[in-house]
């Protein structure tokens, strides 16, 4: 059992900065692909961000590249999401999820996570 917390949310406004962390316990990080996504009001669930096990790879959805990056520290049993240049349209609940071995990297819909936090609210106001 992997319990996730996030944080880091908040009111920024328009071409501002926020950095959101997740912190695990109850299993080392390491074995998992880790992945942010978020879901805005009345929106699925859509991918954000991915990076592997050993941080060698790090994959974006196209309207954060650029913006956001993807980090990790294992030995800290934490990932985070620098978000820069933040637009309203990045309004969103973040969640930051695992994603056990056995897929592809590039699978990045939610069904292949199995553990999530509880969300972190960004509001990006014009």
């Amino acid at each position: 059992q992997v319990q996730l917390v996030e944080s880091g949310g908040g009111l920024v406004q328009a071409g501002g900065s926020l950095r959101l962390s997740c912190t695990a316990s109850g299993r080392t990080l390491s074995t998992y692909d880790m992945g942010w996504f978020r879901q805005a009001p009345g929106k699925e669930r859509e991918f954000v961000a991915t990076i592997s096990r050993s941080a060698i790879s790090t994959y974006y959805t196209e309207s954060v590249r650029g913006r956001f990056t993807i980090a990790r520290d294992n030995t800290k049993n934490t990932v985070s999401l620098q978000m820069n240049s933040l637009k309203p349209e990045d309004t969103a609940v973040y969640y930051c999820a695992t994603k056990p071995g056995g897929s592809y990297f590039y699978d990045v819909a939610p069904s292949f996570y199995n553990y999530w936090g509880q969300g972190t609210q960004v509001t990006v106001s014009s």
